[in-house]
């Protein structure tokens, strides 16, 4: 971004990649490279935050057909249970071949001989196989931070056999949940020459790929700190007097996308106030929902239908000064996201589908008072490890999740304090350092 007297500074994104990754690329002392965010933009390289980056350009025509096209309006929805209808374009297919080529040679042209190459998510699948094909000698990594979809679903996908022999390029693929590796693993074998032999793919030239689940995680170290500064925490009681010092803050924290389920926290939650199980006196429900790919037309829609939920549910049930729903349309620093989240005595994360949700492991790092409840979709990856102290749900069931809400409100504060400890006993012990290291060392021992 441009200062006012024509520099240049750089700022983190507020993104879950960006924010578990940058711990690991400070730790390993490697280069970072990706997209600056602006189209044709393509600084030298050069370093920031201690860490080396090195720019990929994207033209504006680019981001529209590899980015909001391919990206985010094909295979985000359909590796997401096909929540919103995937489209399928032919010119985005060629744009995202063009600009998964151009991070590849970006990529090979700066990896040392016999370097690790560790390629992150969705958007950059064709890279292995591309950047193996460049450099052969390298140990090629990926990770796909969303889910995987089972056979039914990735079926449809026009160009899937280039998507998995892309992902075959690679030595290592992990994934959140062992559900995903397996798909990957059926849908090799049954559009690639791939064949499954003792656990690894083997392909026709007698490569043998990995497929395995890593679940990501946090710097939980940040968190606590923050969470242990006087200052954050003097902000956290402030946020409860300025939404009216109510006996329960529920808050949801995430993108407005609609994979995270905000629509149907919202349903639960006016229903609770409609029924009088709650009064706006007694909870307020706090919902910051980050813009999100703000030009790709599903998320318009989504945009209008939120607010058109948070105002008939404060128009019906706020006062003046007080409504029953804060929805923060917003990006926050960490300082003001750790105080929301010790501020918030109950943690809503009900996405419909998500790869893992860090969300949900930083408001338990956060929680060293071993106050707290988290409500947690089963559809999450984090369910898989946060469910012996969450209270998972399944986000469709209305009734249930109102069940829960309540359950969550009105939980007496031993078995809270019990349930944190539980939660907290396994985020920390496994933070992202652990999960760095457990995939790296994996990958270098191929």
């Amino acid at each position: 971004m441009s200062t006012a007297d024509g520099a240049t500074s750089w700022r983190r994104s507020p993104g879950g990649l960006v924010t578990a990754l940058a711990p690991v690329m400070r730790a390993y002392d490697g280069a970072w490279v990706g997209w600056t965010g602006s189209p044709d933009d393509a600084p030298a390289p050069f370093s920031t935050d201690d860490m080396d980056l090195v720019a990929v350009p994207m033209s504006a025509e680019e981001i529209a057909l590899y980015y909001e096209g391919f990206s985010n309006a094909t295979l985000w929805p359909l590796y997401h249970d096909v929540i919103v209808q995937p489209e399928y374009h032919r010119e985005w297919w060629d744009a995202y071949r063009a600009v998964n080529r151009r991070f590849a040679v970006a990529a090979a042209s700066v990896a040392a001989q016999n370097a690790v190459v560790f390629i992150q998510d969705y958007q950059l699948q064709l890279v292995p196989q591309l950047l193996r094909e460049l450099r052969p000698d390298l140990k090629i990594g990926f990770f796909l931070h969303i889910p995987f979809p089972p056979t039914e679903l990735f079926a449809q996908l026009p160009w899937r056999r280039q998507i998995l022999e892309g992902l075959l390029g690679a030595d290592l693929v992990g994934f959140q949940r062992a559900g995903a590796a397996s798909n990957f693993e059926s849908l090799a074998e049954t559009f690639t020459s791939a064949v499954l032999r003792d656990d690894a793919l083997v392909l026709e030239d007698g490569r043998e790929v990995l497929a395995r689940a890593f679940p990501i995680s946090i710097q939980v170290e940040e968190v606590a700190r923050l969470a242990e500064d006087p200052e954050v925490q003097q902000r956290a009681a402030t946020i409860r007097e300025e939404v009216g010092s109510p006996q329960h803050i529920l808050l949801g924290v995430d993108r407005l996308d609609y994979t995270k389920g905000i629509g149907h926290r919202f349903k639960a939650f006016g229903e609770l106030l409609a029924e009088g199980s709650v009064t706006p006196d007694e909870a307020v429900l706090v919902q910051v929902a980050t813009p999100s790919r703000e030009r790709v037309e599903a998320y318009q829609t989504l945009r209008d239908e939120i607010e058109l939920q948070v105002g008939r549910i404060n128009g019906d049930y706020g006062r003046i000064g007080h409504p029953a729903v804060h929805y923060l349309h917003s990006s926050y620093d960490r300082t003001e996201l750790v105080a929301l989240l010790l501020a918030a005595d109950v943690m809503v994360v009900t996405p419909l589908r998500d790869g893992m949700n860090l969300v949900a492991k930083e408001y338990v790092s956060a929680r060293s008072d071993l106050r707290g409840a988290l409500v947690l979709s089963e559809f999450a990856g984090a369910a898989d490890e946060l469910g012996d102290g969450a209270f998972l749900v399944n986000p469709h069931d209305i009734d249930g999740l109102k069940r829960t809400m309540l359950t969550a409100m009105r939980l007496d504060p031993a078995e809270a304090e019990q349930r944190m400890k539980l939660l907290r006993d396994h985020v920390t012990s496994h933070d992202v350092s652990r999960w760095a290291t457990e995939i790296l060392t994996a990958l270098r021992a191929i």
